[in-house]
């Protein structure tokens, strides 16, 4: 069977709303392939391991299902179709314990998005935590760090907008139909990922509505996207807890920015440094922590630009670990004179430290 041909069934079984992705996966690993599933009597279904209820309702179905049709209405809308089975299906995503088995994609992945974090928290937000989102966001998307969240009121839509507006990568997880963006508000975001170059998905087929138990679901796709998920005010029943929860479950990482005790909103983030999430001031913390120093000193270059020409030849040498002003000299290709004057110029402009005994790192 063609690859296009078994699209047109993974998007058909898709339509189905009783076929999750542990059953889907049941189906996958029972038949030859999925036109021969389609076409099945209903006792072969049971066979796969499908209740009776289950299959009554999949017979109902298929019977006003048109694979063909239904498939095209995807490439109208300029929507693809990636499946469990794709060699471009993201890596971090097929590692978790129950990976979607389709995914519809507007835009396109990069092989940077294997670098990701997911950015979350509460519609709901104060200054502090909108500040906080801008700047950690914008340091990550300086250090190549592609940011993935829910396109959400709030947290969620600021994470994004940051990340366009600073040139970098960023997914949107949507827990409807690729048809519709919801919340409607948020349309504008929307495209600005995708004009950015960045990408909007879901696992639920064109005309799923945005029903409250989808949510749930999908942040296991926003979790499962990233290395981490860091978590910005988000209220003790946060839906941006359950993202944590499953990023906890995935085996990721889970960060948290402090807030005010007296802020209902910090109760979640709050909880969670309780708990052990690691806690986060600086976009470099994160990048600790995922032992990602080379992205780190990415960063650092990025935040400390030189004046001169011969401040960047001495700032494209420096890092966060201590160098000689003999190494400096040696590989900058400039003088002891010209190195030692660039360096008390820096050092007197903040963008270096002397550590002592002629000893340099780049300075924040």
């Amino acid at each position: 069977m063609s690859n296009q041909t078994e699209q047109l069934y993974f998007n058909a079984f898709n339509l189905i709303p009783q076929i999750g992705s542990v059953r889907f996966r049941k189906i996958l690993n029972f038949f030859p392939d999925l036109e021969s599933a389609w076409t099945a009597s209903a006792t072969d279904m049971e066979k796969c391991g499908l209740e009776q209820a289950v299959v009554s309702k999949i017979i109902e179905a298929r019977a006003n299902i048109d694979p063909e049709q239904e498939f095209a209405l995807l490439s109208k809308q300029n929507i693809q179709l990636l499946t469990i089975k794709d060699g471009s299906y993201p890596k971090l995503l097929r590692e978790i314990p129950n990976p979607p088995i389709v995914l519809y994609l507007k835009g396109g992945f990069q092989a940077a998005d294997d670098l990701a974090v997911a950015v979350v928290g509460t519609r709901k937000f104060s200054a502090y935590g909108k500040q906080a989102v801008v700047e950690l966001v914008r340091d990550l998307v300086r250090a190549n760090i592609t940011i993935v969240s829910g396109l959400a009121l709030g947290i969620d839509a600021i994470a994004h907008r940051a990340a366009v507006e600073f040139h970098g990568r960023t997914i949107a997880v949507l827990a409807c139909g690729l048809d519709s963006i919801y919340p409607a508000t948020n349309r504008m975001v929307g495209q600005q990922i995708l004009e950015s170059g960045g990408a909007i998905i879901s696992e639920l087929p064109l005309g799923a509505p945005p029903l409250k138990h989808h949510f749930p679901v999908r942040n296991r796709i926003i979790s499962g996207l990233s290395l981490g998920t860091l978590v910005i005010e988000a209220a003790e029943d946060s839906g941006s807890l359950i993202t944590a929860r499953h990023a906890l479950e995935q085996n990721r990482q889970v960060f948290a920015v402090p807030g005010s005790i007296f802020n209902p909103a910090s109760i979640g983030p709050n909880n969670l440094l309780k708990m052990g999430a690691k806690p986060v001031t600086r976009a470099a913390d994160i990048l600790e922590e995922l032992n990602l120093e080379f992205v780190q000193e990415q960063l650092l270059a990025a935040e400390v630009i030189g004046d001169n020409e011969d401040e960047n030849k001495i700032l494209g040498l420096l890092t966060r670990e201590p160098l000689h002003i003999d190494f400096i000299v040696k590989n900058s290709g400039l003088s002891t004179g010209a190195v030692a004057a660039a360096l008390t110029i820096m050092e007197m402009k903040g963008k270096v430290r002397n550590l002592g005994a002629n000893q340099y790192v780049v300075s924040r």
